[in-house]
């Protein structure tokens, strides 16, 4: 058709044939494109499943981000916060390190208050109580909004649960016997429990601690009142819509708030404790044991056993010595002998002395992300994903025409 229209022309003759060169040219590079495509297409599903597979090995703290723990505000120094009336029988002590202050809004009466020993302040219908409730509706729906929630069974006693949101489909809790949070090694994991109703616990019951779980991670929020019962221990602090009711000798590790109700006490023990936060890390070791951290730095073992200290600074071992340190609180003095070394300990910082070594770790913590995934796993799959990509260019290069 081409040469047709190019009509007795000689030269438009020639370029005629010339561009069906050309066409043909172009299919075989469109046949080479189809066959491109095929390749990508053969390629695509293994790179996709190595790049799932490597964000989930990878980026669990990402797409998976541990809970905060909840803003507290004002309330943080109340260990017994009510809306209507505070009631006490018996012999009760509230106490704590992050405050053992007593507040009522708006309500003004407290009877039994003589009874009560208590190491803050009592602050009745007064500003502070009433910047501490608002504090406290605030707390209160903070830990009504966490998400995801995963949805377990109504009795508590008897489980051992890891850090999370957790509600029942009833809509209430109760703990008969012993409920476990097991923290998994992390001290500032959040634990989180979201009732619609109510929550009750048993005489007797208790709420145990594992793995560096601390009560100051842990927060409920009920939806009308919680009843704790005689001779019990509970855990966390406990944001209730409506009342609160301690029992005969409950004890209590953390904060009792009730937004509009009453907080009734009897010879009741409550302690409110500071909570700070913990930087962790853990170290690697050859031939030695790995040792975790409590707000301090991390030695690294060559051939010995590795101390484990809080909030102070771990000694470096080297050449086969068993390290054992007790790190002093606030300017004390620890010394140990090892190993023909000594170990000397002034507020809170280890110097270890081995067998003709002396080796001084710096103080100074700093805070790794924790993806639970060895850095050996890491690079096996970045290899992986360099090598498929080699593979693939190498398999289109061939199908590409020349």
């Amino acid at each position: 058709m081409c040469c047709a229209r190019d009509r007795g022309w000689w030269a438009g003759e020639a370029g005629c044939i010339t561009g069906l060169r050309g066409t043909a040219r172009t299919y075989r590079a469109l046949w080479g494109s189809d066959q491109l495509m095929n390749t990508h297409t053969k390629l695509r599903v293994p790179l996709l499943a190595l790049l799932v597979s490597f964000a989930f090995l990878v980026l669990p703290g990402v797409a998976f981000a541990a809970q905060p723990p909840v803003d507290l505000g004002t309330t943080e120094s109340f260990a017994v916060l009510a809306g209507s009336t505070i009631t006490n029988t018996g012999p009760t002590t509230i106490s704590g390190d992050a405050g053992g202050d007593v507040g009522l809004y708006p309500g003004t009466a407290f009877p039994g208050q003589e009874s009560v020993t208590l190491s803050g302040e009592v602050h009745l219908a007064d500003a502070v109580a009433q910047l501490a409730k608002d504090d406290l509706v605030s707390a209160y729906n903070d830990a009504a909004g966490r998400t995801p929630v995963t949805t377990i069974p109504t009795e508590l006693g008897g489980q051992t649960l890891t850090p999370g949101v957790y509600d029942s489909a009833s809509g209430t809790f109760q703990i008969t016997g012993t409920l476990t949070l097991d923290a998994q090694g992390d001290p500032n994991a959040v634990f989180v429990f979201q009732t619609a109703s109510t929550l009750i616990t048993a005489s007797n019951s208790t709420v145990s601690l594992l793995n560096e779980a601390r009560y100051c991670r842990i927060f409920w929020k009920v939806g009308s009142s919680a009843t704790l019962g005689t001779g019990s221990h509970f855990v966390g602090h406990l944001f209730a819509l409506t009342s609160i009711a301690a029992q005969t000798g409950a004890t209590v590790q953390g904060q009792l708030l009730a937004r509009n109700g009453a907080v009734t006490l009897d010879t009741n023990t409550i302690t409110n404790g500071l909570c700070p936060t913990l930087a962790t890390s853990t170290t690697t070791t050859l031939g030695g044991t790995t040792t975790t951290t409590l707000g301090g730095t991390t030695s690294t073992t060559l051939g010995g056993t590795t101390s484990t200290t809080l909030g102070g600074t771990t000694s470096t071992t080297l050449g086969g010595g068993t390290t054992t340190t007790a790190t002093a609180p606030s300017g004390g003095t620890t010394t140990t002998a090892h190993g023909g070394g000594t170990t000397t300990t002034r507020a809170s910082t280890t110097t270890t002395t081995p067998s003709a070594a002396t080796t001084t770790t710096a103080p100074g913590g700093r805070r790794f992300p924790k993806t639970g995934l060895p850095l050996a796993n890491v690079l096996l799959v970045g290899a992986a994903l360099v090598l498929t990509g080699v593979v693939g260019r190498w398999g289109i290069s061939r199908k590409l025409p020349r």
